[in-house]
């Protein structure tokens, strides 16, 4: 069994080279074989097989796991154990836009691993997780998601630097002199669910946001007489960003905007989550939401009233959009003594605004109050 960021993959050897894997999301059962040679979706016509549902959503979720042994494959992997497994989220919460699809590939990468003996490390997996949704999926994103999921301890902030590929954990030293207490703990993470759902690799939005973040790494880098270097705004010192930003067009000038002073938010959040000032910490979180909405400019009208609602919410010391911010969930930091009030205002005013999403949750828990945990692993 594999468990991680909300999401639960129990599986055993199929004692064949057969994969079948069914969801407690979505309907229908995915099925294939280690020993089918997988290519790049981009590369073929052939869609993941799901039956007996083909919906664009019941589809997609089949991806993940042949994703995953693409991977494996492309990095020389020999596999012969299928596995036969069960794929589901954290109980009464629909897991979509908490950096899922990140969490889904993970999980399949690891049981694939277990069934087959294979020793992986996690940055090895990290960059195996990229290459299903960069290549495999054609999602144009990076490797945080995965590197929180792989590298993450309880009671730490993972801090990672995604250009050098550098990672350290930083103990809250409040959180240590707490931690045999659950009344004395500081802050819990309250996850709030707007009914939106979306696949990342169907949302245009996503890719098209990562080539702006190009085109304006590429005129800044230009303009420095760089232009021999890649266009990403990593690869921009804060410097030439502040001496050249004025030649950004204003679309560019927002993705940028928001790129670096992302970066600022994060050494000062460092900073302040160490010495233990969640006050100071949620600020941040919650800059960092409004730079999403304002200068990134994803999110929606639900997702934006989401975030909106929590920030008023008693107790919360900061919210943000999870995962990319295109659907999905907020999460918010909220004094752990205030915690189910919180949930219950989100609740109730949530569903003043989207009445309509709102009872399509019924079933579902919108608003759940969790710890932060151990990376992902097999159980």
């Amino acid at each position: 069994m594999t468990i991680n960021r909300g999401i639960l993959l129990g599986f055993v050897a199929s004692g064949d080279p057969q994969v079948l894997i069914q969801s407690g999301q979505f309907q229908g059962e995915v099925r294939f074989r280690v020993d089918e040679v997988q290519r790049s979706k981009h590369a073929t016509t052939t869609p993941a097989k799901v039956f007996p549902n083909d919906s664009s959503e019941e589809c997609n979720w089949g991806s993940y796991g042949r994703g995953a042994l693409y991977a494996l494959q492309r990095a020389g992997k020999q596999l012969t154990q299928g596995i036969i497994g069960f794929i589901c989220g954290s109980e009464g919460l629909d897991s979509s836009g908490l950096s899922s699809s990140a969490a889904a590939g993970v999980a399949y990468l690891l049981a694939l691993e277990s069934a087959n003996n294979i020793s992986v490390s996690p940055t090895d997996n990290i960059e195996l997780d990229r290459l299903i949704e960069n290549e495999y999926l054609g999602l144009r994103n990076g490797i945080l998601d995965q590197s929180a999921i792989l590298l993450s301890r309880h009671g730490c902030l993972t801090y990672m630097n995604c250009k050098t590929k550098e990672h350290k954990l930083i103990p809250s030293p409040r959180l240590q002199m707490h931690e045999e207490s659950e009344e004395l703990r500081a802050y819990r993470i309250l996850l709030a669910f707007s009914g939106l759902k979306q696949c990342l690799t169907t949302n245009p939005g996503y890719n098209h946001r990562v080539a702006e973040c190009r085109e304006a790494a590429k005129v800044l880098l230009d303009s420095c007489g760089k232009s021999q270097i890649e266009p990403l705004l990593c690869n921009v010192e804060p410097e030439v960003y502040e001496a050249h930003k004025h030649k950004l067009k204003p679309i560019l000038a927002r993705r940028a905007e928001h790129y670096f002073s992302e970066n600022a938010r994060v050494t000062k959040g460092l900073e302040a989550w160490a010495s233990g000032k969640w006050k100071e910490f949620g600020v941040l979180i919650s800059a960092s939401g409004l730079s999403s909405i304002c200068n990134y400019e994803c999110g929606s009208e639900p997702l934006i009233q989401l975030y909106e609602i929590l920030l008023r919410t008693p107790g919360v010391f900061g919210a943000r959009f999870s995962g990319a911010g295109f659907r999905g969930c907020c999460l918010a930091f909220v004094e752990s003594k205030h915690a189910e009030e919180a949930a219950s205002f989100v609740k109730n005013e949530y569903h003043k605004l989207q009445p309509d999403l709102a009872n399509h949750l019924q079933k579902t828990t919108q608003v759940l109050i969790c710890d932060a945990g151990d990376c992902a692993h097999v159980i």
